[in-house]
């Protein structure tokens, strides 16, 4: 199944005219942020490259991040959670109130939301989940894509303060270097405690 308006477009002639896609960015990782954005594309927007972020190069993100932030016509918000809210919360917990947050940041606001993924609970407007919706949906596409490049750009800034770590090159996910120099100098202030490789190299 191709990236498209489809479901926009199923909403729309229900007279939902403004649909949000929304999506994260950040739940896997060790340490650092998790991310949510919510995105509401006008038809004219040149989509012919919008796809999952995950699929697109570091570059073509960066390209793609600055025209949906450079239209006008474009409504985005984006919405972080910090490692001591994940700590805090959980994770699930950090990215659905990311999501909730991203989606009540948008300006005009939305009628219905198009989330990657399983349901968000307690959600302030109507919602259709989309497993794979990155892929699936335009707007959650551009959503993925905010998200990702936003994580990915504080996670250059954490490499800057903590640069025993490598974030720059794995952003905090559990790669092979990442879990030794973790095992090498135990965790920074901004790794996630309440995960397990964490919480394990915290007892070396």
């Amino acid at each position: 199944m191709s990236c498209s308006f489809e479901h926009e477009d199923l909403l729309a002639a229900r007279g939902i005219l403004r649909v949000a896609g929304i999506d994260e960015a950040g739940r896997g990782p060790l340490a650092g942020p998790v991310v949510a954005a919510a995105v509401v594309l006008p038809r004219s927007f040149p989509c012919g490259e919008l796809n999952d972020s995950k699929k697109l190069s570091p570059r073509k993100r960066a390209s793609l991040f600055e025209m949906i932030i450079g239209q006008g016509d474009v409504s985005w918000s984006i919405s972080c959670r910090d490692h001591a809210a994940i700590d805090r919360l959980n994770i699930l917990r950090a990215t659905h109130e990311a999501m909730r947050e991203a989606f009540l940041g948008l300006a005009p606001s939305a009628g219905h939301a198009l989330i990657d993924g399983l349901p968000v609970r307690d959600f302030p407007a109507p919602q259709t989940a989309l497993v794979g919706g990155d892929a699936r949906s335009l707007s959650i596409a551009a959503a993925s894509i905010l998200a990702k490049v936003t994580r990915d750009r504080l996670m250059d800034e954490l490499d800057a303060l903590y640069p025993d770590y490598g974030f720059r090159q794995h952003k905090g996910y559990p790669t092979r270097e990442h879990l030794d120099k973790l095992r090498a100098h135990g965790p920074c202030p901004v790794h996630r405690r309440s995960f397990a490789p964490v919480a394990q190299a915290e007892l070396l």
